[in-house]
């Protein structure tokens, strides 16, 4: 008997057949400005969107409109004229029966009810949004994951406006068509190496899925031609986090490559706290300057944003505490100046480049030090967002601004985080990784602790105008980034036709070591739980072992035979920046194995210590 194998259509796939039937269930049908189509959550994912359809025998205007619980959370957008409408409706509150208005332009308004489901466990819960309508209007701010809950959407009162229930993770940004790009929900390899981006309209629905063959992490960029930058790795390499590639936004091809081994000696670097020599750089960031064209990489594991020539690739200036670097790069580093406060950021997220050519970070400030006997325990530590001042010709920098020192630990946060620039005196510092165990700052990642009662996380977001505190959002969780933005924007907000799968995810890296070894016959044991997911593109083993246990996967033809190692060693991981999908149960593994580079059909067998077991299913590639 085989083990369960679970075909899985992909979701671009899975939304492509739905829009095609919603729109022939418009055109079948007599559906007017008063007798609409409505599809609540049309695209699975956005349980917090819908979508009105109707037709008018005039072109017209028309406006959606969702009443706020009170008058100033009513969220509305007005779309441009036209005879058949299919219309996002946006803003929608969880589990309410909310009211929902149409309003033809100079005309008549219908209105209707739709009532969308509860929350779910995986939406964070508020812990306090101190704020006001004012500031925040129709905006909302949204968190991305870094443990279990989903991405997540709060209005200026805190209520929960739009959220996903996928677990994409990551860095979500808006690009100038509208929509947000976002990490797929789709794990390439542990702890959080995911297929590649998702495209995606803010009412869930993915116009393009951009798979990267070494995989998905931290962070992406829109560049002025509109390609994508995107935070990779060779998996061919020894290393990860230490890639970044420029990606063709109208067919996924990579065009450009950068390997931070090319512009930086990973034996040379002063390592930080966290630092491995597999994981040496840990690139959270990339920001792409335009005025200098000039890429800015952020290296947690070296203490250092480092930037490089984006032609070129060559060095071009390193910020941190030059403390133990070789003495090759100590001419990148900049000099302290000035007699304000001058702090060096340690661990640092999301760097970016101001309009006048600034550098703003997150300075996590994890150990607080580059040699060990200085470390700082978490608890005696601080977290901030910080702007330095650069002058790259005689190589001084200064400290112009900080937000978040003065609050110490409360604000601390050892991993993940964000700031945002608005304009000059507006910032976000979002503090998203902020710990505790039984009651005190927590020296070990939650997600190593999963289940014990003791652990409780938060997330903290401030906006600051000029330095006045305008807006403070604790919500319980942690979370990698935030981002505020508009529910609706000026372009369209819901592009029809197919959405597309762009690029590969990259041929699976094989077992150096192949054991010798013929089947022995017999079915894979119950005990092992073992089953199979397979899509378009992909195929994954799951199963369940003990820790230390030899297991490999096979697949086998009479031409033909390729090894994978699966791995059941109980990892720590120096970094956790996505805890979404770490298993509690330490025991549970999976192996995905890409159908690239593959071609023909195989047998599927596991070997398990000491024997080679037949699955009984076969792969197609």
């Amino acid at each position: 008997m085989a083990i369960k194998h679970i075909t899985i259509d992909s979701l671009v796939t899975r939304q492509n057949a739905a829009e095609k039937a919603m729109l022939a269930e418009l055109r079948s049908g007599n559906y007017t400005f008063d007798n609409p189509l409505v599809k609540l959550n049309p695209y699975f994912v956005n349980p917090n969107a819908a979508v009105v359809l109707f037709n008018t025998p005039e072109e017209v205007a028309v406006t959606v409109r969702v009443l706020g619980k009170e008058k100033e959370g009513t969220m509305e957008h007005t779309f441009p004229r036209a005879k058949e409408h299919v219309l996002p409706v946006l803003g929608l509150y969880s589990g309410y029966d909310n009211t929902v208005e149409i309003e033809l332009y100079r005309g008549a308004k219908y209105t209707f009810t739709l009532t969308t489901e509860p929350m779910g466990e995986k939406v964070p819960e508020l812990v306090r949004m101190e704020t006001t309508a004012n500031y925040l209007r129709d905006e909302i701010i949204i968190v991305s994951p870094a443990l279990d809950d989903y991405a997540t959407g709060y209005d200026y009162k805190g209520d929960v406006r739009w959220h996903l229930n996928i677990p994409c993770v990551f860095d979500l940004k808006r690009v100038r068509n509208g929509n947000i790009l976002i990490g797929s929900h789709r794990l390439l390899k542990q702890p959080y190496y995911m297929s590649g981006i998702y495209e995606m309209t803010m009412a869930g629905k993915v116009v393009k899925e951009f798979k990267i063959p070494g995989g998905y992490h931290h962070d992406q960029f829109e560049m002025p031609d509109g390609n994508l930058l995107i935070l990779t790795e060779d998996l061919r390499s020894a290393t990860v986090e230490d890639m970044c590639v420029l990606v063709d936004r109208n067919t996924g091809e990579i065009l450009k490559t950068w390997d931070y081994k090319d512009f930086l000696d990973p034996a040379k670097v002063a390592p930080s706290g966290s630092h491995d020599d597999h994981d040496w750089f840990h690139n959270n960031a990339v920001w792409y300057d335009e005025k200098t064209d000039s890429l800015t990489f952020s290296g947690r594991h070296i203490d250092a944003m480092v930037n490089v020539d984006y032609e070129t690739g060559k060095l071009n200036w390193i910020i941190g505490d030059p403390e133990n670097w070789h003495e090759d790069y100590q001419k990148y580093f900049f000099k302290p100046i000035g007699d304000g406060d001058f702090d060096w950021q340690y661990e640092q997220h999301a760097n970016l480049i101001t309009p006048n050519g600034d550098v703003m970070c997150f300075d996590n400030g994890h150990y607080r030090a580059k040699s060990k006997e200085n470390y700082l325990l978490n608890r005696d530590n601080f977290s901030r967002g910080v702007r330095y001042k650069i002058n790259t010709e005689d190589m001084t920098i200064q400290q112009v601004w900080q937000y978040g020192k003065e609050r110490g630990a409360e604000f601390f946060s050892l991993y993940i985080c964000n700031v945002e620039f608005y304009k000059e005196g507006h910032y976000m510092v979002h503090s998203g990784g902020i710990q505790y165990y039984d009651g005190e700052t927590s020296e070990v990642f939650a997600v190593f602790m999963k289940g014990d009662p003791k652990v409780d996380t938060r997330s903290i977001t401030v906006e600051v105008l000029d330095d006045v505190k305008m807006l403070e959002l604790e919500v319980k969780g942690n979370f990698y980034r935030a981002e505020k933005l508009h529910l609706y924007h000026d372009c369209d907000n819901l592009p029809l036709g197919d959405g597309v799968e762009l690029g590969e995810m990259g041929v699976t890296l094989e077992s150096d070591t192949v054991i010798p070894c013929e089947s022995c016959g017999e079915e894979i044991p119950e005990q092992y739980q073992a089953y199979i997911e397979e899509e378009n593109d992909r195929f994954t083993f799951h199963g369940t072992f003990e820790g230390g246990q030899l297991v490999m996967m096979f697949l086998e033809n009479e031409e033909e035979q390729h090894a994978y190692f699966i791995s059941t060693a109980k990892h720590r991981f120096a970094a956790m920046c996505v805890g979404t999908f770490v298993e509690k149960d330490e025991r549970k593994v999976a192996c995905a194995v890409n159908k690239a580079g593959l071609k023909g059909t195989y047998d599927v067998k596991i070997f398990i210590d000491e024997k080679k077991y037949e699955t009984g299913l076969q792969i197609t590639c």
